[in-house]
């Protein structure tokens, strides 16, 4: 095979991957499981603005990362029958950047900025008219010369995701009309997705298979599809294809992922409060020092799930590990005795 050929054969295997990424994705609201309440005011607010043959309002969707906020988005757009550009906060850099894309906007298009706390303050002031007034002030020309120019835009439709909702400001935040908190999936909402996903990837996996998954799959849909693919290679290499209780068991525990979905991290984390600062309170900046890990990625990635478990405190003067993680790493609790200063 000539390099070209290999070229073209490795073009062809990365387009096959993102097709079925794409593929794996909910289409319609009706694909959307154990998020009933979110689907059900989504799917009062897509109703009301074809009846009016109007835009949707402006959307905001928050919650820890791999909950779906992009495919929201995309099903959103499916169902709105309307096309949609995808950015990021940080990619827009410039004023001048958000003001191109938003003048190929089209009536009733979606924009979706994800990780639109990160959106820098100029960017934001150009922001707000479009999306009340749904105009475009530029200023041209400099010094005593200048002068304004609001341009109008087709009536369209921005969908924000953030994981930081505290950072986005006030007056950023008050310009979405509807605005949706997502949450942690049911295990039996994760099952539901396996079972989905392997269908698609046409993966044989028995139900016993599916509930050992989704019980390491931290609630997240994004976790659960990882695991599944993972534990589909090990199936294929080390055993017999299809995907079992036993088989879930092995390639987890080589991954080291326990019974409960905790990492290495995770566990890293709960052991450095508790071995090198007696169970805490330890700040959150000193928990990533000690660990070397990004306080932020910490914060947004880890510690939602173990705060969920029960297995941290956050309290005024730092971290603290529970009885519960004690329980979880073999650990005797002594503190029983000991005043907890916080």
């Amino acid at each position: 095979m000539s390099e070209e050929d290999r070229i073209v054969s490795g073009q062809k295997q990365s387009d096959e991957v993102t097709n079925v990424d794409a593929a794996l994705r909910p289409r319609a609201l009706s694909d959307i499981y154990g998020q009933d309440g979110l689907v059900e005011n989504l799917r009062i607010l897509v109703e009301a603005a074809k009846s009016r043959d109007e835009s949707l309002d402006h959307i905001l969707f928050y919650g820890p990362p791999g909950l779906g906020k992009t495919s929201l988005s995309h099903v959103m757009a499916n169902e709105m029958g309307v096309n949609i550009r995808i950015t990021a906060g940080p990619v827009i850099e410039r004023a001048g950047d958000l003001a191109a894309i938003l003048t190929n906007m089209r009536k009733g298009d979606i924009l979706f900025i994800d990780e639109v706390h990160r959106l820098g303050r100029a960017v934001e002031e150009v922001l707000y008219p479009a999306m009340e007034d749904f105009a475009l002030d530029i200023v041209i020309g400099k010094g005593p010369s200048a002068r304004n120019i609001r341009l109008k835009l087709p009536r369209f439709t921005i969908i924000g995701a953030t994981t930081r909702l505290a950072l986005m400001t006030a007056p950023l935040r008050a310009r979405f009309g509807a605005v949706y908190r997502l949450d942690f999936y049911s295990e039996e909402a994760i099952c539901y997705i396996i079972e989905r996903a392997a269908t698609m990837l046409q993966v044989p996996i028995e139900p016993d298979g599916t509930t050992e998954i989704a019980r390491r799959a931290r609630g997240t849909p994004r976790v659960a599809l990882r695991l599944l693919r993972r534990v589909r290679d090990y199936a294929q290499v080390r055993a017999t294809g299809v995907i079992s209780s036993s088989v879930a068991q092995e390639a987890l525990t080589l991954m080291a992922i326990d019974d409960l979905g905790l990492d290495d991290i995770d566990r890293r984390v709960l052991h450095s409060i508790i071995d090198k600062f007696s169970g805490g309170p330890v700040g959150l900046e000193t928990i990533a020092a000690a660990i070397n890990e990004e306080a932020d990625t910490i914060m947004d990635v880890y510690e939602p799930y173990l705060l969920q478990l029960g297995f941290l405190e956050r309290t005024p003067r730092g971290r603290v590990a529970t009885k519960r993680a004690y329980e979880h790493l073999n650990y005797e609790d002594n503190r029983g005795d000991q005043p907890r200063l916080f």
